[in-house]
């Protein structure tokens, strides 16, 4: 037994117009073609990415070279002169940065070498600049490069 939503709605599924079968047929001589032209010949689809003689999207873009970094770094800096005001037994890590506010988690920090520095400090650091090595170097405190170690690619 034939069930409503197997139904055929009678109008559903017109017959195609034959094309190109005289004048009275609506669809005759062109073919809804229009007259001549590129559209009118057989085989014509006009290329992707063709804009009509208007400068192509592909050619106003400009030409990038090289690459550029998925992660930049960015380094939030930290003079020497503010460094001691910071520490906690004189020690300073991203850890006491990050719960004294100033760091947030996952920033990077360089350690610029502004204002003086009285007593021995162990800090540790992304990166430090010339002279505030030379300065922590002086008072005879430590410096620690935090280095993330790269996951190495297996390949099969």
């Amino acid at each position: 037994m034939n069930s409503l939503s197997k139904l055929q709605s009678p109008k559903s599924s017109k017959p195609q117009r034959r094309l190109g079968r005289g004048g009275g047929s609506k669809k005759g001589k062109t073919s809804g073609r229009g007259h001549k032209g590129y559209k009118a010949r057989t085989g014509s689809n006009s290329r992707l990415r063709y804009e009509g003689g208007q400068n192509p999207i592909i050619a106003r873009i400009p030409k990038l070279r090289g690459f550029k970094p998925l992660i930049k770094a960015v380094f939030k800096p930290i003079n020497i002169g503010d460094i001691e005001n910071m520490s906690e037994n004189g020690v300073l890590n991203k850890k006491i940065l990050i719960k004294k506010g100033f760091l947030k988690k996952g920033e990077k920090i360089k350690v610029l070498g502004k204002g003086e520095i009285k007593s021995a400090i162990k800090i540790e650091a992304d990166h430090f600049s010339q002279s505030a090595r030379e300065k922590i170097e002086k008072t005879g405190g430590e410096m620690l490069l935090v280095v993330k170690e790269k996951i190495k690619k297996i390949n099969k």
